[in-house]
């Protein structure tokens, strides 16, 4: 109720309030429309993915180019939801010295994945993540159950195997060793993951049974993400529309799981998109002006100073702290200033 009273507030006050004309970038970290502008120009200049648009006409703001009303990035991968990532981290225990995993000179050391912590709870629900721990799991298991057998016993499956293979044993050794064909590789960023493809073929079915159950594609939740004015706060403001596994559109209040749990419900918002006919989420922008001026200040304090043409590649950096599985923004590269 209060938001809706908020907003109607809002949508009265943008009507009688002026446009913005003088620079207050560095005092006050907010925009002119010719600045989002100049600052949009240069967003599509350094990351190609990015692009103008011009929306619905009936929506188009005057202060603004026909053609420059909003920008897009379109299709971005959501391969996890942002729980998700928070439950992946393993959590790390301090054990004291003197305590039960204490060494005999009293020093402190760390256990991850322990009784007690989370990781160590959810080992069998979470597929472990890295390369040398699933290949030497494999190997341990394979010698374990190597192990077990007497020697007489490893003889006698030795002269059978001999007698059914035609002295061919040397095939079942090869078969406790782990085929790399079990496994799946996969790349994010510069992280190179590895799974069992048991478990790589059913979160493939989870994800692609609309489509077909396809395991070799890897389907997720995409985004098409918009960046616009907001004439009120005069700042730029960001827009989720997501589409599920099977590329129809997502519910706005499910993107909510793909924001970090410390700004989910609080700085997100559903609203109307200020261009387009239908509802979104988007990060509300009461507080960017405030943020944004202090990411500036920093900056200069650290001898750079940012041109107001580079402020959205400033605060698309700062706005990919709230959506960390969102990934678009790995292909931005931009010098920040000039020392």
């Amino acid at each position: 109720m209060r938001h809706a009273i908020h907003n109607a507030f809002k949508s009265t006050a943008e009507l009688v309030i002026p446009v913005r004309s003088s620079s207050a970038f560095k005092e006050k970290g907010v925009l002119t429309p010719d600045e989002f502008v100049a600052a949009g120009d240069l967003l599509v200049s350094s990351c190609p993915t990015w692009s103008w648009e011009a929306g619905e006409a009936s929506k188009k703001r005057s202060y603004l180019p026909d053609d420059k009303q909003y920008l897009v990035t379109r299709n971005i991968p959501c391969v996890c939801r942002a729980k998700d990532l928070l439950a992946g981290k393993l959590e790390e225990e301090l054990v004291g010295a003197g305590g039960d995993g204490g060494d005999e000179d009293g020093e402190a050391w760390v256990s991850t994945g322990g009784p007690g912590t989370r990781a160590g709870q959810e080992e069998e629900e979470i597929a472990d993540m890295s390369l040398a721990d699933d290949v030497a799991g494999k190997l341990s298991l394979a010698e374990g159950e190597g192990s077990a057998a007497g020697a007489g016993e490893q003889d006698e499956a030795e002269a059978q195997a001999d007698t059914n293979n035609g002295g061919g044993g040397d095939d079942d050794d090869d078969d406790d060793i782990p085929d790399m064909e079990d496994f799946v590789v996969e790349e994010e960023d510069d992280t190179v993951t590895i799974q069992p493809r048991a478990v790589a073929k059913a979160t493939g079915e989870e994800a692609g049974a609309a489509a077909g159950g396809d395991d070799k594609i890897l389907r997720t939740r995409t985004y098409d993400l918009s960046v616009t004015y907001d004439k009120y706060y005069q700042t730029p403001r960001f827009w989720l529309i997501g589409y599920d596994e099977s590329r129809q559109l997502l519910k706005p209040e499910l993107a909510l799981e793909d924001v970090s749990a410390e700004h989910a419900e609080k700085t997100v918002t559903i609203d109307v998109h200020p261009h387009l006919p239908l509802s979104s989420a988007s990060i509300h922008p009461c507080k960017h002006a405030h943020v944004m001026k202090r990411l500036v200040d920093n900056l200069s304090e650290g001898g750079k100073e940012p041109s107001v043409e580079l402020y959205l590649v400033i605060f698309l950096k700062f706005i990919a702290s709230i959506v960390p599985t969102i990934d678009y923004d790995y292909t931005m590269a931009a010098d920040v200033g000039s020392g």
